[in-house]
């Protein structure tokens, strides 16, 4: 093949995707130069955190928005290096001869799943970790009280990332591992549900008895509480070997990923955008079409995912072009919701575009009882902010 995108999936499986022709090089270069990047911003991240904080500023009294950043960081660090040694080896299966993952040569491709899912599953919590942490910035906001269990919510965090490292083969139950493999992959799966239900059962205990108003944030940070709960739950699913067996490579894992990464990792970028918009353009966004854009988008990625568990559990294989026909009923259903939820978010680009431009003007707090040092600042905040270094000490962190 003389040209061409890259022969395989996002996760460059060999021997597929050592088929590639020009664009082979291009993608292991775009993959290396990605990597730098994420690893320098890390890097930044931890020294502007360790180094820069404000008198006063402990560890404990952070943001818990700063918390998932930090160890979103490490993450980063630690798991980068192990994708760009594994995309080093197929560029030399490539173009110099080596057989790490060619049979033939006395490579194995299996090992190529086991290096790249090392990097892969720290890198779902990298994408979801900084949701958790607007969510929990979001929630106690609404409710009018401080986060319930900060110092939980800290140290499951850190939980969340250790055994991220330790629950990779997962994703590769029906490779023939020994059953010792299988089984200590699958308790170590079902092990990280423990801190995260911590984190759920602190937003919920969080939002009880609370003075609880529902502003377009709170709405998505609801939503992306329930709906992400239920991605974890077929998560879990998942996570059980024997049945995994019946769910690998379906669209039952299509269903789970897109509600952990759409409900889950997007709907909180989009809480996110609307709780610090006003206080990044200094005008209040429009509520009535921000409530439209979060009921159109909440009711349509439901009907565009929800019905994939059911193709996958009668048996509806991902990653083919074309299907059965006994799929056809429920693939046009998540066809429809696909379509309006990719429409909504034209309402969001609008709401962005409005508050941007103009209109009502955001006071310095923006939202009642928020609490963090940008929220003593200007709306929009000035290019210097602050003359000299702000007392934290009663308005950050969870022990306030």
């Amino acid at each position: 093949m003389p040209g061409g995108a890259p022969a395989g999936g996002w996760t460059m499986y060999p021997p597929l995707v050592l088929q590639t022709g020009d664009a082979f090089p291009y993608l292991i270069f775009a993959i290396h130069f990605m990597g730098a990047s994420s690893i320098a911003g890390a890097i930044n991240i931890i020294a502007t955190v360790f180094n820069m904080r404000a008198p006063g500023m402990t560890l404990m009294k952070l943001p818990l928005f700063v918390w998932t950043w930090i160890i979103t960081a490490f993450l980063l660090i630690a798991s980068i290096p192990v994708l760009a040694g594994a995309v080093t080896m197929l560029l030399t299966d490539k173009f110099f001869g080596t057989a790490f993952f060619s049979a033939a040569g006395g490579g194995d491709p299996v090992m190529f799943q086991h290096i790249f899912w090392f990097f892969g599953h720290p890198e779902v919590y990298i994408l979801i970790l900084p949701a958790f942490g607007i969510v929990s910035a979001i929630i106690p906001t609404f409710a009018r009280k401080p986060l319930f269990g900060y110092g939980s919510m800290v140290y499951a965090t850190g939980a969340i990332a250790f055994l991220s490292f330790i629950v990779w083969a997962h994703h590769m139950f029906t490779v023939g591992m020994p059953l010792a493999g299988e089984l200590f992959f699958m308790y170590t799966t079902v092990l990280i549900a423990v801190p995260t239900g911590v984190k759920i059962f602190n937003w919920i205990a969080t939002m009880w008895r609370g003075s609880m108003t529902f502003e377009t944030p709170m709405l998505f940070a609801l939503a992306f509480v329930v709906l992400f709960t239920i991605g974890g739950f077929s998560g879990l699913m998942l996570g059980v070997t024997p049945v995994d067996f019946q769910y690998h490579d379906t669209y039952f894992v299509v269903a789970h990923f897109h509600y952990v990464l759409v409900t889950g990792a997007v709907f909180a970028l989009m809480a996110g955008a609307y709780f610090w918009l006003p206080k990044w353009t200094g005008h209040m966004y429009n509520e009535t079409l921000g409530k439209w854009h979060f009921w159109l988008s909440t009711i349509s990625v439901n009907v565009l995912f929800f019905p994939q568990h059911f193709l996958g559990l009668a048996g509806m294989p991902r990653r083919i072009p074309d299907y059965a026909v006994q799929f056809s009923d429920f693939n046009m259903v998540s066809s429809i919701g696909g379509f309006v939820y990719g429409a909504s978010q034209i309402l969001f680009v609008v709401v962005v575009v409005k508050c941007a431009r103009g209109g009502e003007k955001a006071t310095d707090e923006v939202w009642e009882g928020a609490q963090g040092l940008e929220w003593t600042l200007p709306s929009p905040p000035p290019f210097h902010s602050f003359t000299e270094a702000p007392d934290p000490s009663s308005i950050t962190g969870g022990n306030r």
